[in-house]
């Protein structure tokens, strides 16, 4: 008992403050724009009818939102999140309040009820359902953008991981007749580029850079590094490994880049330029 007892003391809680929010909305409405005929009443009195009519907004919210689904929870009949709709809590709450405010303004207010009261009393009692379908909008988009954040966080450590895993790898660079070969980690490779009939591979061997020139063509080994996500061909010449990029120059009409440690500069071309940008700027945000 005491167990389901803090339960509903937490279901209070969570939204105990939106909901006295939209009473004391309903309460300062009444009292200061006083749709109903309650001229009869005195200001003290005035203030106490209004305050009765909050309070039965109030009751009503409680009842739809928090004490039926607790008492069908703890029935295990249905989980209380598929009960009550928000559509169909909001009809439930608009039900309940204008039924009770009709009696209330009946029997303590001593209003007489016709058609045109009950339409108030009805179009008053509409704004907590609507404030608090807002609410529960508001807070189911808060919810799938943090799952979506969440999604995107992880597919970001997934793609880095992979992107770590590939570049922790050794690739073997052969010649076009396999009379010759050089295997290098990944990591190592700062650029490649075309020498006429060879391809010369820029690599880094401790602190110094190294230069090795094989027979073969750069569209080849431009598809055997698809599988490495830092290498990226920058021109017709040239592919370069991404985290060996100091930066992005520009000179006229002119693009290059500066890798690190190496003196010489890099030829971009339009036709690459725009993913190279990319590659860049994801390289530097991680």
């Amino acid at each position: 008992m005491n167990k389901r007892l803090h339960h509903l003391i937490n279901l209070i809680k969570e939204d105990l403050g939106l909901y006295l929010s939209i009473s004391l909305g309903v309460f300062l409405f009444i009292l200061f724009f006083q749709p109903f005929p309650i001229d009869r009443f005195d200001f003290n009195n005035s203030l106490l009818f209004s305050a009765g009519l909050g309070t039965i907004v109030f009751l009503s919210i409680i009842i739809v939102r928090i004490l039926i689904p607790w008492i069908i929870q703890n029935n295990n009949k249905i989980d209380h999140e598929y009960l009550l709709l928000s559509y169909m809590g909001g009809f439930f709450i608009l039900a309940l309040s204008s039924v009770a405010s009709a009696f209330y303004l009946r029997y303590v207010g001593l209003v007489e009820i016709t058609f045109y009261i009950m339409f108030k009393t009805a179009l008053i009692c509409l704004a907590p359902p609507v404030a608090l379908r807002l609410y529960d909008r508001m807070r189911e988009m808060k919810m799938n953008n943090e799952s979506l954040m969440e999604d995107i966080r992880e597919l970001k450590n997934a793609v880095k991981q992979y992107k770590n895993d590939a570049m922790n790898s050794n690739i073997s660079f052969l010649s076009d007749n396999k009379s010759d070969n050089i295997t290098l980690p990944a990591e190592d490779v700062a650029f490649i580029r075309s020498a006429d009939n060879y391809v010369e591979i820029v690599y880094r061997e401790g602190e110094l850079f190294k230069k090795k020139l094989l027979r073969n063509t750069l569209k080849n080994l431009e598809y055997q590094l698809r599988q490495f996500p830092a290498f990226v061909r920058c021109h017709r010449i040239c592919i370069v490994n991404i985290h060996y990029v100091a930066n992005l120059n520009k000179e006229y009409n002119n693009t290059s880049l500066s890798i690190r440690g190496y003196d010489e500069q890099i030829p971009v071309s339009r036709q690459y330029l725009l993913r190279v940008k990319e590659l860049l700027k994801s390289d530097r945000d991680e």
